[in-house]
């Protein structure tokens, strides 16, 4: 028990009203003092120390209380005192502080969610619109070019409520992973195979993951050894080399070199995948938010022309599949652009 909790302070309440009462007793024995006002004594001089130990216990509460009914209208302002108590006052007023630091990050990220998601449904809608509206004014032929185009941003749109839902489902934990075993080598060609031929097929016209429109950056497969294998679930996995392959090749410098990189990991069937670009890199202090929902890297890089301008969901759908897989993904270090790692942990090893 510690030696400032309130079982302590009660129990140390108690001792000392026995003392009181037995010291008013023992001058009661020894004087003439009548036996009433030994008690009547004796009450009063209970009562206050109650009251003074009732109120330091009391009014955090009180306190607690009144936070409480804030958070709960909304108010992620307030803060409970006393956090530096040494008792279990103190460590519930660091839970509620905590909770309504939690509840505050969550509410400005519930805002932004809602920003950035209408900001990009409106980017495509109004593409879309202008171009209809164009057609039927008699602005524009509706030609294979025009439709094209007009094809081009429902693709978008739906590239982008798929990505959305596909995150929500991520969050309610309904993707159940189907692992298996496979080889490496014709596995990663495969991806990027299918990544250079979504470039060619969507260049000049912005995807839905942002203006991903580089054609001349090249894409290098190395596995070591050639006959690698792994065990994980290809079509999560393959969510996460397509994303970390589009990330790399909007900010390669042109006429990049992007090259995904697979070696064997330090367990059975595990695998180390990293994916490295040419581009400008990534500062330390931001590691740790490259992979936050809707995190687009440097604000001023967009102002400039220079953004990607996509939804910052691509990152964060990478890192929610490697870890459904309980394994790691990072930024890490390199001498030259930016490095991503990703470690999967194989199959599943038997508890001892």
């Amino acid at each position: 028990m510690r030696p400032f909790s309130i079982k302590a302070k009660l129990g140390t309440l108690v001792v000392v009203s026995v003392f009181i009462t037995t010291g008013l007793l023992m001058v009661a024995m020894y004087t003439a003092t009548e036996l009433r006002f030994i008690t009547v004594f004796s009450i009063i001089a209970t009562l206050l120390i109650t009251q003074f130990v009732a109120h330091s216990l009391t009014a955090p509460l009180d306190e607690m209380n009144t936070v409480a009914r804030s958070i709960s209208n909304g108010d992620y302002t307030r803060r409970v005192r006393g956090a530096d108590r040494r008792d279990e006052l103190g460590d519930l007023a660091v839970t509620i502080n905590r909770m309504a630091d939690e509840l505050a990050a969550q509410d400005q990220h519930r805002k932004e969610l809602v920003a950035n998601v209408s900001h990009e449904l409106r980017t495509p809608i109004a593409g879309l619109r202008a171009v209809l509206e164009n057609v039927v004014d008699g602005v524009m032929a509706a030609d294979p070019e025009t439709m094209r185009t007009a094809l081009k941003q429902t693709e978008r749109l739906g590239r982008l409520v798929e990505t959305l839902l596909d995150l929500s489902r991520l969050d309610n934990g309904v993707v159940p992973l189907k692992a298996r075993r496979f080889e490496v080598w014709p596995y990663l060609s495969g991806v990027l195979k299918e990544a250079n031929m979504a470039v060619s097929q969507r260049a000049g016209i912005a995807s839905g993951s942002g203006t991903h429109t580089r054609t001349d950056v090249h894409l290098h497969l190395d596995v070591t050894p050639p006959e690698l294998t792994a065990y994980a679930d290809p079509e999560r996995i393959h969510q996460v080399v397509a994303n970390l392959i589009d990330n790399a090749v909007k900010h390669s410098p042109p006429h990049g070199r992007v090259t995904v990189r697979a070696r064997r990991g330090p367990y059975p069937q595990s695998l180390d995948l990293e994916v490295l670009d040419e581009g400008p890199g990534i500062p330390e202090s931001e590691w740790h938010r490259v992979f936050e929902r809707f995190n687009r890297g440097d604000a001023s890089d967009n102002t400039k022309g220079k953004g990607d301008g996509g939804t910052g969901l691509g990152l964060a759908i990478a890192r929610w599949a490697v870890e459904l897989h309980g394994g790691r993904i990072g930024v890490a270090e390199s001498t030259r652009g930016c490095r991503i790692k990703v470690t999967l942990p194989g199959e599943p090893r038997p508890q001892s």
